[in-house]
């Protein structure tokens, strides 16, 4: 066979193949979540994955930690805050997208114990937690930084405990931290979300704090300005719609619209 027909068989089974593309690649979202989100938020991304083949990549940590983290340049699409300051930091420091911003979920504080040593507490003015605490530790949030930290000692300061309580405050770095001092036993007595507590067996809430006893907890979201993300737009309309709200409800989270 000659060099020419040679050639001509090449080019006609070339022209005969289909041309392969490559396939196109999935968008991704990256996402800064209060550490309190985690259960809920796995499973709702878990949900957009499977119905649109884009992927989440979450960061879960305290508000405080992540708002600095963002400040400091850290790549990502959206932020959702375990309360207002923290995003109304973000917001002055104009690194949100102010448009985009929304109050996406509510939830409650309650005082948990280890699984085994549940009975239940009466939280009120006055209530004897100190007493309740002993010589162990009271394991919450950092107070200063991490919301949950700072519901806490705002309910205890309005029911007038704060102060004999104050040295036995274990501070944690996230409400996480301090739920997993109390599930391994080396706290007796923790002060974190309704979710949290509903999120570990190793714990059992003991009472809750009355919701006027300190600021409404609200979980703001709000797509970040430097977001490059095509979909970060479509992932926030996912986590506003019905089809999300059950795995933040199964969680025990409310729905704030």
């Amino acid at each position: 066979m000659n060099r020419r027909l040679i050639l001509k068989l090449a080019a006609a089974v070339l022209m005969a193949a289909p041309l392969a593309l490559p396939a196109a690649a999935a968008d991704k979202v990256t996402v800064f979540a209060a550490a309190s989100l985690k259960n809920a938020l796995d499973a709702a991304n878990t949900a957009w994955q499977t119905e649109t083949g884009n992927e989440t990549t979450v960061s879960y940590a305290a508000s405080s930690a992540l708002a600095k983290q963002i400040e400091a340049g850290a790549p990502a699409d959206l932020f959702i805050s375990a309360d207002l300051a923290w995003m109304d930091y973000t917001a002055e420091k104009k690194l949100i997208r102010e448009e985009t911003r929304s109050n996406l979920l509510g939830n409650r504080i309650v005082l948990v114990a280890p699984a085994e040593n549940a009975d239940p507490v009466d939280i009120r003015e006055g209530f004897d937690l100190a007493g309740l605490v002993g010589d162990g530790k009271l394991a919450m949030g950092a107070v200063d930084s991490v919301p949950a930290g700072k519901y806490g000692k705002a309910a205890l300061e309005k029911l007038g405990v704060w102060p004999s309580v104050e040295g036995k405050v274990a501070g944690a770095e996230s409400v996480r931290a301090a739920l997993a001092l109390v599930s391994r036993g080396e706290a007796p007595y923790g002060i974190v979300y309704e979710t949290d507590a509903a999120a570990d067996p190793g714990v059992a809430i003991v009472g809750a704090f009355p919701e006027d006893s300190h600021p409404p907890i609200i979980y703001p979201v709000a797509i970040l300005t430097e977001s490059q993300s095509p979909a970060a737009d479509a992932y926030l309309d996912f986590l506003k719609s019905d089809k999300a709200a059950p795995f933040f409800t199964e969680q025990g989270f409310t729905i704030l619209k």
